[in-house]
């Protein structure tokens, strides 16, 4: 998403949701986000998963140094050991080979995902073990780059949601999935607002 892109979006929706065009002068327009595609970037997501940004850096660094060629026969063919010495978990070495086993086998192509709708996007990525809806979520929008996704899972998200709808509480993911669905078809410029209006939102 381009920051013009952005920009017709942010006008699209400030004119859907009053609240939204309330906030906008406040805090401005998000900046894009983008992520590689790939087999590459499912392993990091794996790292990365409740451990800090930092953590998941310094521990991609020492993968990145065993593995030069970071795909899936090479995981396959890595020692477990070698990726615990990095810094994995067992349990993130089992998702990690998991995802290179499946993408051997061909029940799941990395490359293959950008052909395929965002529903069947999320069924391919949720069918992997350690990977759920808001992952799967956050790649349709930030590596494949769709324009009408929503991670309603998402903490931040349904706070600052909360906050911008002037709600009590935080709304659940089904309640924040309701009150965002005129937003289509601009749900991810709609998420990054939200994620920038969370960091920003004037006192």
């Amino acid at each position: 998403m381009t920051p013009e892109t952005i920009e017709q979006a942010m006008l699209a929706l400030a004119e859907a949701d009053p609240d939204i065009a309330r906030a906008l002068p406040l805090v401005g327009a998000p900046s894009p986000r983008e992520r590689d595609r790939g087999f590459a970037t499912f392993f990091s997501t794996i790292v990365s998963q409740q451990i800090s940004t930092e953590a998941a850096r310094a521990i991609m660094g020492r993968v990145n140094t065993l593995l030069p060629e970071l795909h899936a026969k090479a995981v396959m063919e890595v020692e477990s050991q070698a990726l615990r010495d990095a810094g994995l978990s067992w349990r993130k070495i089992e998702y990690a080979k998991g995802l290179a086993e499946a993408e051997l086998a061909g029940t799941f192509s990395a490359d293959g995902l950008e052909h395929l709708s965002d529903e069947e996007v999320i069924t391919a990525i949720t069918a992997l073990r350690g990977f759920g809806r808001w992952s799967a979520e956050i790649y349709l929008m930030f590596s494949l780059k769709r324009p009408d996704v929503f991670p309603a899972d998402d903490l931040a998200l349904r706070v600052a949601l909360g906050r911008l709808k002037g709600m009590d509480d935080k709304p659940t993911p089904k309640q924040a999935r309701q009150l965002v669905e005129h937003w289509a078809p601009w749900r991810s410029v709609g998420s990054l607002f939200l994620w920038h209006y969370y960091r920003g939102e004037p006192l």
